[in-house]
Parts: C-alpha cells; structure tokens; sequence
C-alpha cells in the first residue's frame, strides 16, 4: 500500500525551492530519439540524451560536460531536453509508474530530496555508480544522499551549502566585528540581532510561516532530518526537532525578523536593505548581487549552530544529482560520460563555477584559482573557498521518501507555534498528521 500510495504521490511532484531549481518549459519532441544512435559522415555517433530543467544552469553544466568527453570520445553525441522542473517529474513518473519506458532519455536530473521515493518505488530503474566514481573525493554529506542499501545511486551535482550573509556595514554601526560573527550560536545571533535593530533600526532576517527552509537549515546543521532512514516520523522525542521549532520561535518572538510571504518580499527585503543578514545557500550569491549598489558591503560568515550534542556551524540549502536509467541502452556510454566529467573532473567544476556560478562538492576542485577568487562585491573575501570548506563539515543525513509529505506537515502546525502554542504538543500534531498522510 505505502509503495503505491509513494507512486501516487510521486505524480503530484511539484516544483520546490533548490538550488539553481529554474522553470522553463521547451519542445520535448527530442525525447524520440532517446536510446538511439545516429549517424554522420565521419561514422557511427552515440546519442545519450538528457532531461534537465534551467538551460542557463543544469544545460549549461551538461554542456561544458560535452565538451570535455569529447576530448576523448568525439564520436560521443549529447542532446539535453529541457523542459520545466515539474514536467520532468511529472513525465518520468507517469512513465514509471505505468511500465512505459519508450521515450525516456538515458539521464536525468535530480533534486537530491526525491532520491529515494525514485529509488525505492522503482526498484532496479537506476544505474549503481558505486564503483564508476571515487565518491572519497566529494563532501560526505552529498554522498549520504545518494547511497541506499550500501549502493550509490547517481554522480553528485550542485550543492546548497549555507552561510550568514551579512552588511557589515549594519554590523559595524550596530558595534560588532567579522570575527564577532564567526561560528556563534543561534542564541548569540538573536541578542545580536536585538543590538543590530536598536542600532540600526534594520531587521536582522525575515521570516516566513508558510516556508520550511530556514527549519530544513537548522536540522540537518544538527545531524537529524523530518522522517528517519526508515521512513517513519521524525518528530516526537527528537531534540534536535525540539530545539529547531525552540529557535524558530526565539527568533520570530523576539521581534528581529520581518515577516514576509513568498519570494519575492523575501529576496526584496535584503534587495531594499531592510535586513542584516539572510542565512541561505551559495546559490543565493546571485540574487544578493543584484543590489549593485551594495556592492563591498556584504561578507559571509558560517551559520549559526543549534545548541545540541553533535551540531555543526554548516547545513545545506537544495541541491541536485544526475541519475541514469538502468535500461538504457546506452546505459554505460551515459555513466562513462558523467563519471568522467561531473564525476571526476576539476576542470568541469572550475568552468562551472566561472561561467554559470555553479558550486559543486568535488573537493578536488577546492583548492583551483576559481574558487579561490576574491570577490569585489562581498569586500575582497574568497566566499566560495569559505564555502567549500564548510561543505565539507555539513551532517550527513538520509533524506528518506517523504521529506515533503513531513514538510507540509510541519508547515500545517507553524502557525500555531507562532501563536503560542505549546511545542512539545505541536511536534504531537505534526508527528500524527504525517503519519495520516503516508499510512
């Protein structure tokens, strides 16, 4: 019933917040020649075809691939078939679910928390890459996502690895230096934030009742995650959840954070200079530069850590894998190709870097010129050599088949927490209604 009910569920995917997770939608008539091989005047071509969402970022990213594998395989053929986000999950999984795998690409793109509802509810559909790629070299945590029953499943990708942003010029005027912000606690960081708005009159973050991110944040910095490895409720008699909603709560309650709802307001409050700090992933370095105005007022520090046994000053925020078809029929042309390159390649992660600004886990590639750069905008600071470094120190967790159905759980009980209601019974609620919704 569970395994039915995952496949159900599966077909109701829609698009979430990763990332680098762009919508596009484009003419997906290429998905025709998936599996087939092409010819040309200099001989015979293998075709290995792709689903991927964003051109500008995953395209991209597989082209600067195709580029590279060529080198070697120049009889090697790469089409990438885009299209939006939801229609990819939602055209595999009717495909899946149905039996029906005429017209499936040989690769796909992956959003790291849908590992494994694709993995166990279709068993045997995905390629093992356990002993194509050397995942020693790629940030534990990225790994932990990919690995079912002592199998690897897919080539590590983009991560979402966080920091706290910040104006050090709110800071400074508020009394506070860089080294006050480094590796605090969230306690610290709200009677900053008090200092920061009495100083400053600015907020300190925002805040958002109907989005789970910051939450999502804050428990994989302490090692835990909504539901355990064997898919059941995380909720109830977990500290880290506890002390998770305790510091949501603080900060909402303490009044220096800005309510906002959706996107937008939020990326418009630090866009406006309304906020001190936003704690997000690395691909948010894009958007903060959009303020060009702002340009050498923003640094980068590690997040705050939750007061709990075995908690980091580092989490992650999205991310994304590639998978290939275990019956593909260019099954080991496809995993050849993406071990090669996205697998074990620090030139591909220096080009992506340079040219789309995507940050991968591969720690080979840390220590390059690129992502060594110093940045003009966040003051002369080489924040994606502070990223990396701190991809490397984020928990490991398994992220299990239902991270959504808990989030909408949890998001169901928020507003009540912020009203006052007592945590211990809300983590009750939230555990139950989860519970209804995978039963």
């Amino acid at each position: 019933m569970k395994k039915w009910l995952s496949m159900l569920l599966l077909l109701s995917l829609t698009a979430s917040l990763l990332a680098a997770c762009g919508s596009t939608s484009s003419d997906t008539s290429g998905n025709k020649e998936a599996g087939k091989d092409t010819k040309t005047e200099s001989g015979a071509k293998t075709k290995v075809v792709a689903w991927a969402w964003d051109p500008s970022f995953n395209g991209a990213a597989l082209k600067i691939a195709e580029e590279l594998y060529k080198k070697e395989h120049p009889d090697f053929e790469l089409e990438v078939v885009e299209m939006a986000k939801a229609d990819l999950e939602q055209k595999l999984n009717t495909n899946l679910a149905s039996g029906v795998k005429d017209g499936l690409p040989d690769i796909i793109l992956v959003n790291d928390p849908n590992i494994q509802k694709y993995v166990n509810s279709y068993p045997n559909t995905f390629a093992d890459f356990t002993d194509k790629v050397d995942f020693t070299k790629f940030s534990p945590y990225k790994v932990d996502a990919l690995r079912i029953d002592n199998k690897i499943y897919g080539v590590p990708f983009d991560i979402g690895v966080t920091g706290m942003f910040y104006r050090s010029d709110y800071l400074e005027q508020a009394g506070f230096q860089p080294e006050d912000l480094e590796n605090i606690t969230w306690d610290k960081y709200i009677e900053i934030g008090k200092i920061v708005k009495e100083k400053t009159g600015k907020y300190m973050a925002t805040i958002n009742p109907n989005d789970e991110a910051l939450t999502s944040i804050l428990l994989q910095s302490g090692g835990s995650w909504y539901i355990t490895a064997d898919n059941k409720g995380n909720f109830v008699n977990n500290p880290v959840m506890a002390e998770t909603l305790r510091v949501y709560k603080a900060i909402a309650d303490s009044g220096i954070a800005k309510p906002v709802t959706g996107w937008s307001e939020f990326v418009g409050s630090f866009n406006a200079g309304d906020v001190a700090t936003v704690v997000s992933g690395v691909w948010q370095v894009a958007s903060i530069m959009d303020a060009k105005d702002q340009s050498g007022k923003w640094r980068v520090a590690p997040i705050p850590k939750l007061n709990v046994e075995g908690a980091a000053n580092a989490s992650n925020e999205g991310g994304s894998s590639w998978f290939v078809l275990d019956g593909s029929k260019n099954k080991d042309t496809a995993m050849d190709f993406l071990a090669k390159t996205i697998g074990g390649s620090s030139e591909f992660y220096e080009r992506f870097l340079k040219e789309n600004g995507g940050v991968g886990s591969y720690m080979p590639a840390f220590t390059s010129e690129a992502y060594g750069q110093k940045s003009e905008f966040f003051g002369g600071q080489a924040i994606y050599s502070d990223f990396t470094k701190w991809s490397t120190l984020v928990p490991g967790i398994s992220l299990g088949m239902y991270t959504q159905e808990a989030k909408d759980a949890l998001k169901n009980e928020l507003p009540n927490i912020l009203n006052g209601a007592d945590i211990t019974k809300s983590l009750e609620n939230i555990q139950k209604l989860f519970e209804q919704q995978v039963q």
